[in-house]
């Protein structure tokens, strides 16, 4: 059996699956405590979303917004795809793997699907690669809202938003699937100039338009954001922010803030 390990557990989420429950739990009495929240987009149906990947402590209740909704879909299997903080390479590495660890028990790898994105897109596989936590910090809550679901894990380096295009086009166009797209916003400005920056990349994502992204949008994933708004027009999907925030909301800390953001495309 191959297993692509946990590299980030106890630092980006817990390491104890009761600790994870928990903390899933504490975001949803918030939401349940502020109704209008997430009253909005109960009605959604959507087998795409946009989800931040920092530590849970301050990204995880924007990214819990997204994969509640997701949830009343039912996807069979997951695409989780996120930038390459780590290992500088060309292209999209997959996960050649058979099962993916998460402190709530591991997750079975889509081998069928897996073969298909292999053969049909060429994508080799860089083990060093994903020791990535864009992608890992998904699967917990992942694990927890889907209990029986099957995941991909794609990464990408050095890669133009017309190379993954296709594969989320293609994913998109399997039966019961859904795809992730993991990314932050701006890192470490002051807060007034990080919302300033993050609004771009925010009015980019609600119009669909890559243009704007170019224009002062600073997501380590924009790569990955640019790709799944060009998708989204192409099948007429249609972008709907859930929740944006910054780190101080957490932290405190207004002078070095990271923003998040988390959208469904239904």
């Amino acid at each position: 059996m191959t297993l692509r390990e946990m590299s980030v557990s106890g630092s980006f989420y817990p390491a104890d699956a009761d600790e994870i429950k928990k903390m899933i739990e504490h975001f949803n009495t918030i939401l349940a405590s502020h109704p209008n929240t997430i009253k909005p987009f109960t009605s959604l149906r959507t087998n795409a979303i946009i989800v931040p990947h920092a530590g849970w402590i301050y990204s995880g209740f924007t990214a819990n917004i997204a994969f509640r909704i997701l949830s009343d879909s039912k996807p069979h299997t997951i695409v989780v795809i996120g930038p390459s903080h780590r290992v500088g390479f060309e292209r999209v590495s997959i996960a050649n793997t058979a099962f993916y660890q998460t402190p709530l028990g591991d997750i079975e790898i889509n081998r069928s699907l897996s073969e298909d994105l292999i053969n049909t897109f060429s994508l080799p596989y860089f083990p060093h690669a994903h020791h990535e936590h864009s992608t890992e910090v998904q699967m917990p809550f992942i694990k927890h809202y889907f209990p029986e679901v099957k995941v991909i894990e794609l990464v990408y380096g050095y890669a133009e938003p017309s190379l993954l295009e296709p594969i989320i086009d293609y994913c998109l166009a399997q039966k019961d699937t859904a795809v992730v797209i993991s990314t932050d916003l701006s890192h470490f400005y002051p807060l007034d100039r990080a919302k300033q920056l993050d609004s771009i990349c925010l009015e980019a994502i609600q119009n669909e338009n890559t243009e704007t992204l170019h224009q002062g949008c600073e997501a380590c994933g924009m790569i990955g954001v640019e790709a799944m708004l060009a998708v989204a027009r192409k099948k007429g999907l249609q972008s709907v922010i859930l929740d944006y925030r910054t780190s101080a909301d957490a932290s405190g800390d207004t002078s070095r803030v990271v923003g998040y953001a988390s959208v469904a495309f239904c």
